[in-house]
């Protein structure tokens, strides 16, 4: 039996929002209800909190319901009037648009429904506290069912999920899936480092919603995070956050093939904190898995000059985050695109889910510390052990964790 234990318990948070609260020793995550954000990942120090997750000035906390009627001139979209955090975007990564004659929201249904809660508990071999939340809608040709796990173990910096998608219909149902982790401040700073184990890189194609916002050369192809190639010629690093500088830009890159585990980190070295999401990497693909083929950096750096992101439409944007977002898609341009797209940098845009059968998503998020500055220049890989992940630059450093996921595993079975 487990010496330590982590604890479950039911909130109402920020506007009026059901939430549970999963706390170890070492994390603290909020989950709410309404569309599945998570507002906070906290890593827990010396009786200190620090968020890793972004709360946007705009997000409401009014109590409201959203209303298309008084809140769409200003939000432009539920999703906005509720994001922050990180949240799993299914059946469609990016923008709202019609599919087979009906609309699908930004993100999909899972980053729109309101979750139903249905219990929590612990598990005695562990001591992890664990909850379990559902969501099933129909609609645009598909009729699917989302069971989700969200779970902390002790002595392990990480929030875990997994996400069922069951497909009810009498035909293959193929879709995206995304999960997309958010970033601010207090933690992200200027001077934080990015790293991914993405191995060749593109920038978001003309005919988006980064056309006016970005920096970045718009549909190019580029082999390093270092050497991105910039729009009026030259090229930047954008492996180093620079602060509020008046851009927005998105790049996705392709996680290698031959990979077992998929990652994505920033590390923040005046703090000396590392944020690190993973995955089971295509190598490793069982027949149930649910694979993410990109990692999906959106670089949210002050360039949009509309409502909600500016005060009035025209004004100036004063967000800063970053999205460190992981997805089986064609760019965030939505589900009906990524059927078109149907391969990009050599990897699938969407997965199918079988005739009444179902498949599973896995994902861990990482937040904590290290020491004697060996990931100060960001991180060049990961490894997976058996109860930890090492993280390799100058030197490495290994953090407690679960990459097989199998607590996670026996907790849903």
């Amino acid at each position: 039996m487990a010496k330590d234990k982590a604890a479950a318990r039911r909130v109402v948070e920020a506007g009026g929002r059901d939430a549970t609260v999963l706390e170890s020793a070492q994390v603290r995550v909020v989950i709410d209800d309404e569309s599945g954000m998570t507002p906070e990942f906290s890593a827990l120090q010396d009786k200190r909190a620090l968020n890793a997750h972004w709360i946007p000035p705009f997000r409401s906390t009014s109590g409201a319901a959203w209303d298309e009627a008084k809140h769409g001139e200003y939000w432009k979209a539920a999703l906005l009037y509720h994001i922050a955090g990180n949240f799993p975007c299914v059946p469609s990564f990016g923008s709202a648009h019609l599919l087979e004659g009906e609309t699908m929201p930004a993100h999909g249904w899972t980053a729109n429904g309101r979750w139903k809660f249905e219990k929590m508990g612990g598990d005695e071999e562990t001591g992890a506290a664990w909850a379990r939340s559902t969501l099933s809608k129909a609609g645009a040709g598909l009729d699917l069912t989302f069971t989700k796990i969200d779970l902390v173990i002790p002595g392990s910096p990480v929030h875990y999920t997994s996400l069922k998608v069951k497909n009810n219909a009498g035909a293959p149902a193929e879709i995206s899936a995304a999960w997309h982790n958010t970033v601010g401040a207090p933690f992200l700073q200027a001077g934080c480092r990015i790293s991914a184990c993405a191995s060749n890189w593109m920038t978001a194609p003309p005919g988006g919603e980064f056309d006016e916002t970005g920096r970045l050369a718009l549909g190019a192809e580029f082999v390093s995070l270092s050497k991105a190639p910039l729009a009026l010629g030259g090229r930047a690093d954008i492996s180093e956050v620079p602060g509020i500088i008046g851009w927005t830009d998105f790049a996705a890159g392709a996680v290698p093939l031959r990979s077992n585990l998929g990652w994505f980190s920033v590390v923040n070295t005046a703090q000396k904190l590392v944020y690190m999401n993973f995955f089971t990497g295509p190598a490793a693909a069982g027949a149930d898995d649910i694979i993410l083929y990109f990692n999906d950096l959106w670089m949210q750096y002050g360039g949009r000059n509309f409502t909600p992101w500016a005060l009035y439409d025209g004004g100036t944007d004063q967000n800063f985050c970053l999205g460190l977002e992981n997805s089986t898609s064609g760019f965030p341009t939505g589900l009906s695109t990524a059927r078109r797209t149907k391969e990009l940098l050599g990897s699938p845009t969407t997965v199918t889910i079988p005739a009444k059968g179902s498949k599973t998503l896995r994902y861990g998020s990482l937040f904590a510390p290290y020491e004697n500055n060996i990931l100060d220049e960001g991180i060049t890989a990961v490894e997976a052990e058996a109860d930890a992940l090492s993280c390799i630059k100058s030197g490495a450093w290994r953090f407690p964790a679960d990459p097989a996921f199998k607590t996670l595993k026996r907790i849903e079975n």
